[in-house]
């Protein structure tokens, strides 16, 4: 069943901005398309025109879907005037309350775990479905209200990009020709607390439920997480700050074999990750159960938690957010 009134004619909105994020600009021009010379010149985030500009302009934007309305206040370093210039969106407002009555659905384009609450609530309690940026939550305190949220049958989901990259596909479908999986590793630039999450949803797919355990012997910049997996796994996640040419190696190490993997195509993972939003709206159906989204953030606070406690293991079933 449709979320929204009309599934061919979805109106968006895109909410929030953080320092370093330029999710506002991409996921907009995903959607609208873009003013091509104002975005190359123009973006400070000088990726996006990069790979923006290598598709072509027929099959850049997600049909059935625009990107209406736009609200930030400034706490990215950015206005919501220029994203809307450089993204074609027609409406810049105030307030992100003042789009309610005037989309059909809500995007929060920040990655701030500990903020997401806040900034969902009033669109949550007014029925608009809602896309929340990774990670959803980074305590157990605000992952119950998302729990009890879905479980009172709101609208809302959370994903990372990393989940669709293409280069890993293959292996969420099958990695029997590797055998019995032993060991995992994955890289990722920035902080354990907004990027270990590209790397946590990365594997999920691959591995599925049933982490057991994370422990963080890093710290703040250098994160040096081992995970354990009830497969018989052992993973490690290395997020440190400024190792920003080597995001999304994986490493997948069987019985019977191992592949060496990168990550490529940064658009086709951004889009794929919206076209699902999307998806969901025309359907009601969740592309993926939200328990995966629950376990995923049960990871990153274990994580937080085990760093802050000098690097104690840390088991999943600890952090109950019921």
């Amino acid at each position: 069943m449709s979320l929204v009134p009309d599934p061919a004619n979805i109106r968006l909105a895109l909410l929030g901005c953080t320092p370093g994020n330029g999710h506002p600009y991409s996921w907009a021009a995903m959607f609208n398309g873009y003013n091509r010379e104002a975005m190359t010149a123009e973006c400070p985030f000088a990726g996006i025109p990069q790979y923006l500009n290598k598709q072509p302009a027929a099959t850049l934007a997600i049909p059935g879907a625009k990107v209406t309305h736009i609200c930030c206040q400034g706490e990215g370093g950015f206005t919501a005037e220029h994203v809307a210039k450089c993204s074609l969106i027609p409406n810049v407002v105030a307030n992100p309350t003042d789009v309610i009555g005037h989309v059909d659905a809500v995007i929060i384009a920040t990655d701030i775990g500990g903020e997401h609450v806040a900034r969902a609530r009033p669109f949550v309690e007014a029925g608009l479905p809602v896309f929340v940026d990774k990670p959803l939550a980074d305590n157990s305190a605000d992952l119950k209200t998302f729990v009890d949220w879905v479980a009172a049958g709101k609208a809302i989901m959370s994903s990372s990009s990393m989940r669709y990259c293409k280069e890993f596909h293959p292996y969420q479908l099958s990695t029997y020709e590797l055998g019995e999986l032993r060991y995992v590793s994955i890289t990722t630039a920035k902080y354990w607390e907004t990027y270990g999450i590209h790397a946590l949803e990365a594997i999920y797919p691959i591995l599925g439920p049933g982490f057991l355990t994370v422990q963080n012997t890093g710290t703040h910049d250098r994160n040096i997480v081992h995970l354990t997996h009830e497969r018989g796994v052992d993973i490690v996640v290395a997020a440190i700050s400024d190792m920003l040419g080597s995001f999304g190696q994986l490493q997948l190490c069987g019985t019977a074999g191992s592949r060496a993997l990168a990550t490529g195509d940064t658009f086709y993972s951004f889009r794929a990750q919206l076209v699902a939003f999307i998806g969901y709206l025309r359907t009601g159906n969740h592309p993926f159960p939200f328990t995966e989204t629950v376990e995923l953030m049960k990871l990153v606070i274990g994580g937080i938690l085990s760093r802050e406690e000098g690097g104690r293991v840390i088991r999943l079933n600890e952090i109950d957010p019921r």
